[in-house]
């Protein structure tokens, strides 16, 4: 008897699983079909060779999940000339030479086991390589399993992006504003922010989109007054995971083109056996709000971030840390940006773009410093007016020039040049 009923549960589930498979088969079908009307409506400026960006990621990224079943490859690329101005913000003469790098080159490689479960990896290689003579590396920025039985719930786990800002899932050259990713998420929000763990993802009805992370958490013995917690990153290598790092997402992209969203990280930063003199608990947490629209030729993009670490005091005495090199116990910054395609005015239908841009921001990492002073050459803006050329929506050529000023009067500007592709 209990054969027969195992039988027929096994009988009765059967269906419910193939009518699963119906239902996200079909989802699947329609995102397609939604993708490929676009494109008609935006007739010759389209290229069905573009990637689209899916679950937040950059499109070249997210390719293995428009992808059939099986191996998917994708990449992108960026070389950059930077060539400092003679003189700096206070008038004395600047000695910094030229650097013409070539930052990285990124192989996506994903496969696609099925329409519920795939793989998805980054290796990266940065500055040319790795060698006696250059100061490279070859890193792998993420590699994660997705199952996602329901359109509502997916799984996440491996080697993560953290979920915070704009830049950090989407950094893809062609797609930035800028020869250079924003200084405020870099300094502030430290990108290319990545770490080990597991979490949950999905698109919620009326265009509400979430991410929500358990990872390793930061190294708080890598902090430093200037550049805040960006050395902190342990980056998915021999972590130590005393003390784990929560991060969660929530964006709206219910109109086209637009995307606003709030995001934040917070998480105990102290890896290490408690020092004799003191109980260390530098919790660490980051939130922002952002807003992303695309529409016709127009980009825009805007973040404002905050952060916080308590024990900063019982922290830089720990790390023997004096004066202006003390640890703030606030770090803020936030941006504005936006480019406009001018060459459709002229030459409607052309495959080309010419992309005029801005961009202004402010950050400081390092505000109210308890048991010392701020250094006013870390409150910082920066203010970026550039040109961007596209042969193809995948490829790019940029030049502007940053305007970069400090409280302290020791800034310095610069020109920017880069190339940068996408596949």
């Amino acid at each position: 008897m209990r054969w027969v009923m195992m039988v027929a549960v096994l009988m009765a589930a059967t269906p419910v699983r193939a009518q699963e498979e119906r239902v996200s088969e079909l989802e699947r079908k329609v995102d397609v079909l939604t993708e490929e009307i676009e494109r008609l409506k935006l007739g010759a400026v389209a290229d069905t060779t573009v990637p689209v960006s899916r679950v937040g990621l950059a499109p070249a990224a997210s390719k293995v999940y428009g992808a059939g079943r099986g191996v998917s490859i994708g990449g992108y690329g960026e070389m950059l000339l930077e060539r400092f101005d003679h003189e700096g913000q206070d008038g004395a003469n600047s000695i910094r030479p030229a650097q013409l790098d070539f930052l990285r080159n990124v192989v996506y490689v994903g496969y696609k086991f099925d329409d519920q479960l795939l793989f998805n990896s980054e290796i990266e290689i940065e500055h040319a390589g790795v060698s006696d003579e250059a100061d490279g590396e070859v890193a792998l920025e993420f590699a994660y399993l997705d199952w996602a039985p329901r359109r509502d719930l997916g799984v996440r786990a491996g080697m993560l992006l953290v979920p915070v800002g704009l830049a950090n899932e989407w950094h893809e050259s062609p797609i930035l504003i800028g020869a250079r990713r924003p200084d405020v998420e870099q300094r502030i929000i430290p990108t290319t922010w990545r770490a080990n763990g597991a979490g949950l993802f999905g698109e919620l009805p009326v265009g509400l989109t979430y991410r929500a992370y358990l990872t390793e958490g930061l190294d708080a013995r890598q902090f430093s007054a200037a550049d805040g917690i960006r050395d902190g990153r342990q980056s998915g290598s021999e972590s130590r995971a005393v003390s784990p790092g929560f991060s969660g997402r929530l964006d709206w992209v219910g109109t086209p083109g637009l995307l606003l969203g709030v995001s934040a990280y917070t998480g105990d930063s102290w890896q290490e056996v408690q020092p004799a003199s003191a109980v260390l608990e530098p919790q660490v947490t980051v939130a922002d709000l952002h807003a992303r629209f695309d529409w016709r030729g127009l980009q825009a993009r805007s973040v404002f971030v905050r952060g916080w670490l308590d024990d900063a005091g019982d922290l830089s005495d720990a790390l023997a840390l004096a004066g202006s090199n003390r640890l703030g116990e606030s770090f803020w910054g936030y941006y504005v940006e936006a480019a406009y395609d001018v060459l459709p005015l002229a030459y409607p239908g052309t495959r080309f773009g010419l992309l005029p841009y801005l961009r202004f921001e402010r950050s400081d990492t390092q505000d109210d410093v308890p048991g010392g002073f701020e250094d006013p050459a870390n409150d910082r803006t920066t203010l970026t007016t550039g040109l961007a050329l596209k042969p193809h929506p995948n490829v790019v050529l940029k030049m502007d020039h940053q305007q970069r000023r400090n409280q302290a009067r020791t800034g310095v500007g610069q020109w920017n040049a880069a190339i940068g592709y996408l596949f």
